[in-house]
């Protein structure tokens, strides 16, 4: 019988801690400051800025539409053949060692060659895995964008 009643004075004790955490008034700040009261129509002020009522959303462009973005150099919604290939040409005059405008298959595999070479360091002929790990593509890191720091509300005076 004990058990109930220690049962039933533990769920009033829950149940009161629970209505004294849950229960009591609290206080919230403020992120924002206050937006300034609108002026009638003429007269408001060119020099003040307000803060928007929301937050701007990101764009939502898809990883296609970026790329799409890259290629379109004159930004006129169409990819003609030249932009297509710009990038093309870029590469194969890399490849083009001796500028012939003809690729040749020493041309073509002596960036293969060089990559595999500079992996070899120990220049046994073949690659270990910690050596084959290194020729990975190394994909530029995105711009990181520095916002300032959000600034905390002042502390009210109690009083």
């Amino acid at each position: 019988m004990w058990r109930y009643l220690v049962g039933a004075g533990a769920a009033l004790a829950l149940a009161g801690a629970g209505m004294m955490a849950f229960g009591g008034q609290t206080t919230q700040r403020a992120l924002l400051p206050p937006a300034p009261a609108a002026a009638p129509v003429g007269e408001q002020d060119v020099d003040v800025q307000t803060l928007p009522d929301r937050v701007p959303a990101a764009s939502a462009k898809t990883r296609e539409e970026r790329r799409f973005g890259r290629y379109d150099k004159d930004r006129d919604g169409a990819i003609t053949r030249d932009e297509y290939l710009a990038q093309r040409r870029k590469a194969y005059a890399k490849l083009d060692t001796n500028g012939d405008g003809r690729l040749s298959f020493d041309e073509w595999a002596i960036k293969a060659t060089t990559k595999f070479g500079g992996a070899d360091r120990d220049k046994s002929g073949a690659m270990s895995a910690t050596e084959f790990a290194t020729t990975a593509v190394k994909r530029k890191p995105r711009a990181r964008v520095n916002c300032p720091p959000v600034q905390a509300a002042p502390a009210e005076e109690e009083g």
